[in-house]
């Protein structure tokens, strides 16, 4: 008995000798892709709910007490070009909207992309940012950059939308 993947042609009273060498790397590598390919999916979809509940969350947090919201872009955070007002606005906006179309994952890599923005303003408009907090930004940053890189996956309203429109 041989298989294709096995260079020896004869087996011992039926038994799967199974691949042999670089047929054997060439299996498990196959193997590994197939796993982790599946999965792609459901770790698109976690990754874009972990960064969605963090940016919305503080939008929400941003408009509980508007005048203390206000007074912060005022005083602490210190956008560059926006007035305080205006980057208040923006940045709550978009705090509280990008964040739903990423787990919708609506608009593709636009959401990621503008939370991006957001969380990269964040960061240097802060005088002083803990490194903790910062250690967070940059977790934030890469899971962005692959959603916007890679996709929001086959388990979004873009590829639903894209299989609709290809029947």
């Amino acid at each position: 008995m041989t298989h294709p993947l096995n260079t020896a042609t004869t087996a011992p009273t039926g038994v799967y000798p199974g691949p042999t060498g670089k047929s054997r790397v060439l299996f498990l590598l196959d193997l590994q892709d197939r796993i982790l390919n599946t999965l792609q999916p459901l770790a698109s979809l976690l990754a874009r709910l972990f960064v969605a509940q963090v940016f919305f969350a503080s939008g929400l947090t941003k408009l509980r007490d508007w005048d203390i919201t206000l007074m912060l872009f005022a005083d602490e955070y210190h956008v560059p070009v926006l007035s305080p007002a205006v980057a208040a606005v923006m940045g709550t906006g978009g705090e509280l909207v990008l964040p739903v179309l990423l787990v919708l994952g609506l608009g593709g890599r636009f959401a990621p992309l503008g939370l991006t923005v957001i969380n990269v303003v964040a960061v240097i408009s802060l005088s002083e940012i803990a490194p903790e907090a910062l250690q967070q930004h940059i977790t934030w940053g890469v899971l962005l950059a692959a959603l916007s890189i890679f996709g929001v996956g086959q388990w979004s309203a873009d590829a639903w939308l894209r299989r609709w429109l290809a029947r």
